[in-house]
């Protein structure tokens, strides 16, 4: 046990971890010493052995990545440089990127980091269940983007998105399904036209007009602004 197995990394606490560009991680120093678990983080970069990192979403949630690995000691700032993913490890220079590599960085990240910890918040925000039919069952939901997270708007952040089972989540993508900035959800008219049977009759049609259930907390609730660019996406696709 001469390496940390896992640490806590807390976006809202007292210490200053945080990403750093588009590849790497920092973590703060344990206070009071350079010895302790910062010895053991040292270790870790000489064994070169894996750990999980927690991050905190909330109030006793957390949300693991793994693996990640210690890459370097920075010693006068106090702080661990991590790699998220073990493919980072070996860009020649990961503090100073070519385009390509810093486009692969970032769709590691945003896989690795962005995207779990945007799941979890939205289906917290949500209660777990799907937004326009209130299905209960996590495995089947998604955090689905308004905006996605490709565009310039598309900001992992709750209100930018909707907790939705995996058939209203590809319904949305494909503009089979829309909804409007006053929470209402829309279905695209040939689809409401077409007769295949009960999980299109039930799971899709039916769900036209109805009001979508939203987070209790006004923060989390999804922003109208980019339900209506989103909305009109939809009605152009109809």
């Amino acid at each position: 046990m001469s390496t940390s197995l896992t640490i806590i990394s807390d976006p809202d606490g007292e210490y200053d971890d945080g990403e750093i560009g588009n590849s790497l991680y920092r973590y703060s120093y344990q206070k009071g010493s350079t010895d302790g678990i910062n010895s053991k983080l040292r270790n870790a970069i000489d064994s070169k052995m894996p750990i999980i990192m927690f991050r905190k979403i909330g109030k006793s949630r957390f949300v693991p990545v793994f693996p990640v690995y210690v890459v370097m000691d920075d010693q006068p700032n106090r702080q661990f440089i991590l790699a998220l993913d073990e493919s980072l490890r070996f860009l020649p220079n990961p503090a100073d990127l070519t385009e390509d590599q810093r486009r692969y960085a970032e769709r590691v990240v945003r896989q690795r980091l962005h995207q779990p910890e945007f799941r979890a918040k939205v289906l917290i925000a949500y209660e777990t269940q799907c937004t326009v039919c209130v299905l209960k069952k996590g495995p089947l939901l998604d955090a689905a983007h308004i905006i996605g997270d490709s565009e310039s708007e598309g900001f992992p952040v709750v209100s930018n998105g909707l907790s939705l089972c995996k058939i209203h989540h590809a319904a949305y993508d494909s503009n089979f399904l829309g909804i409007s900035p006053d929470y209402v959800v829309h279905i695209n008219e040939d689809l409401l036209a077409e007769r295949d049977g009960p999980v299109l009759k039930h799971g899709i049609q039916e769900m036209n007009g109805r009001t979508i259930a939203i987070p209790q907390k006004v923060v989390d609730r999804p922003d109208p602004s980019r339900l209506d660019v989103r909305f009109e996406q939809f009605k152009s696709a109809g």
